[in-house]
C-alpha cells in the first residue's frame, strides 16, 4: 500500500560531485590572483597571478601572465614571461623567449633561446618536465 521510491540525486549535487572530480583547473582571462596558487591536478591560466604556481601540468595561454615561481612536471606557456629560471633538474623542449633568464648547472635544453627584443615570434612555447 505505501511503497517508498528511492531518492533520486539531484542534477546539481551531481555537478558538484563531477566537478570534485576534475583533474583540469582553469583561470580565465579576467581573473586576478595576488598569492600562491597549488593545485594538484592540471592548470590553464589565461589571467594574472602574482605569486608562486604548483601544479601537475601548467598551461599559460597567450594573454596569462605569472609573476612568481613556476612548479610544474610540465608546463607550456606562451603568454609574458619576464623571469626564467632553469634549474639543474628542468628538461626543456622548445624554443624560449625571455626578458631574464638564468639556467643552473645540470639542466638539459633543446632548443633555442631568444632575448625577447630580438625574438621575431613572442609566443613561444616552451615544455618543462623535472626529472
Amino acid at each position: 500500500m505505501f511503497s517508498k521510491k528511492p531518492a533520486r540525486t539531484a542534477p546539481h549535487t551531481q555537478q558538484v560531485k563531477a566537478m570534485a572530480n576534475s583533474t583540469f583547473s582553469v583561470f580565465g582571462a579576467d581573473i586576478r590572483i595576488k598569492g600562491n596558487v597549488a593545485a594538484s591536478a592540471d592548470l590553464h591560466i589565461d589571467g594574472h597571478v602574482e605569486g608562486d604556481v604548483s601544479c601537475t601540468s601548467l598551461v599559460q595561454g597567450e594573454s596569462g601572465e605569472i609573476v612568481g615561481g613556476v612548479t610544474a612536471e610540465s608546463a607550456r606557456l606562451s603568454g609574458t614571461v619576464r623571469e626564467l629560471v632553469v634549474l639543474k633538474s628542468a628538461r626543456i623542449y622548445g624554443d624560449v623567449h625571455y626578458d631574464a633568464l638564468t639556467i643552473e648547472q645540470g639542466a638539459q635544453v633543446d632548443g633555442r633561446f631568444a632575448p625577447r627584443a630580438v625574438a621575431d615570434d613572442q609566443s613561444s612555447v616552451v615544455a618543462l618536465a623535472a626529472s
